[in-house]
């Protein structure tokens, strides 16, 4: 299990460059990956993502790249001339329109938007997208490994959760034993009490029972909420991203505790219901930090 929360970083530094990658994550119900590294290196940014969510299932990730190069080996200035010849056209007329001196230093052009240029031969690239997938990935792993920590410390709680939940569904389980034979005897008095007679219909009370009975029964809601509740906890051991899958599990929870409450003939019952409700809020709250 990983939490979708989580933060990793490395640095590499050889033959004159050096990188920095740094991975952080909130939640999110999807996976959405956001690079931010220099202009230099804007082509890889494919690269970055699709090594990252190799590796991630769900979560806003923001990755932010540094890069120096500090080597002269396969670089090349290159002047955009044709960018140059644009400003000193467009100087030249701003310098003619408000009569000004229109004596342009080149130092001063070189220094204008793109009109200087380093371009690295492909030699040099290939070196550079290896160096920089090496630091990626070792960031992606301190990212994942942190991400996981946090997860085995939201499974310990779960489960915790998920066996006091277990154990109040055995203790309605065991409320529910005996309801019918009460029922009757309180309803048989009842009766009595009313029409101030020993006499009692038997078919119609019967019929009363029968009705009473199928109106409480919460045997099947139980099963299914213990059927949840394993299937919970199968969960918490697979290492796949889970998150969603327990949402709805825990929806389905919700609903047949509901069911119960509103089936509930015995206050006993009912307050072990709102316990459980209340576990499950606070699950329904963790799960949503898990990929």
């Amino acid at each position: 299990m990983k939490s979708m929360t989580g933060y990793g970083k490395s640095k590499l530094e050889i033959e004159g460059r050096s990188y920095s990658v740094e991975i952080k994550s909130v939640n999110y119900r999807y996976c959405d990956i956001s690079v931010r590294l220099p202009r230099s290196l804007s082509f890889y940014e494919n690269d970055i993502k699709k090594a990252i969510s190799s590796k991630v299932a769900r979560g806003k990730v923001d990755v932010f790249v540094e890069y120096n190069n500090y080597t002269n080996e396969g670089k090349d200035v290159v002047i955009n001339k044709d960018l140059a010849k644009i400003y000193i056209k467009e100087l030249k007329a701003l310098a003619e329109e408000e009569n000004l001196n229109d004596r342009i230093n080149v130092t001063e052009i070189t220094k204008m938007p793109d009109v200087l240029q380093l371009k690295n031969d492909e030699g040099e690239n290939d070196v550079i997208l290896k160096e920089l997938m090496q630091c990626t990935n070792e960031a992606t792993d301190n990212f994942v490994s942190m991400r996981a920590t946090e997860g085995g410390k939201i499974k310990e709680d779960l489960s915790n959760r998920l066996n006091k939940i277990r154990t109040m569904v055995n203790k309605i389980s065991q409320n529910t034993t005996g309801l019918i034979e009460e029922y009757v005897v309180k309803l048989g008095d009842r009766i009595k009490e009313i029409l101030k007679t020993d006499v009692v219909d038997e078919t119609r009370l019967a019929q009363e029972i029968v009705i009473f009975a199928d109106k409480s029964s919460i045997q099947e809601e139980l099963t299914r909420l213990s059927s949840h509740i394993e299937q919970f906890d199968k969960l918490l051991n697979d290492e796949n991203a889970i998150g969603k899958k327990l949402d709805f599990i825990i929806q389905e929870m919700n609903r047949e505790a509901n069911t119960i409450a509103s089936k509930s003939v015995k206050l006993e019952i009912t307050n072990l219901v709102i316990e459980i409700k209340t576990e499950l809020e606070d699950i329904r709250e963790q799960i949503q930090n898990i990929e």
